[in-house]
């Protein structure tokens, strides 16, 4: 029974490590990097800041790593990760428009601040 089991294993891994090792599969592990990157970028900056912090970056690699793992989702024909990466791709692109709006209200208030206070001068 051992036996039978370790050359299942064998098999299996030999299956997944070598014969369905391709192009795919690489774009696979670099998206899963990328995605990866965006907890180390949040962790970062929550620790320099000293509180929980989301900079831009994780949002830029949130959607470089979605995108690419929609894609490898959609190669390889995988529904549950072509429904779970295309959801979280729109989650990711609403946050973006979120930082930039934002970051356009932050400039025209700096602006007509800036713009009051040469008037006054």
């Amino acid at each position: 029974m051992l036996v039978e089991l370790s050359n299942a294993l064998g098999g299996y891994l030999h299956n997944v490590f070598y014969t369905k090792f391709d192009f795919w599969l690489w774009l696979g592990l670099f998206a899963q990097t990328l995605f990866t990157a965006r907890f180390i970028v949040q962790w970062l900056a929550s620790e320099r800041a000293g509180k929980s912090v989301i900079p831009f970056s994780f949002w830029v690699l949130s959607i470089g790593g979605g995108a690419l793992l929609f894609l490898y989702a959609l190669i390889r024909a995988d529904l549950v990760y072509i429904i779970g990466q295309g959801s979280g791709l729109l989650i990711y692109l609403r946050n973006v428009s979120f930082v930039l709006k934002e970051r356009a209200a932050e400039k025209a208030r700096a602006e007509a601040e800036a713009a009051k206070q040469g008037g006054a001068s």
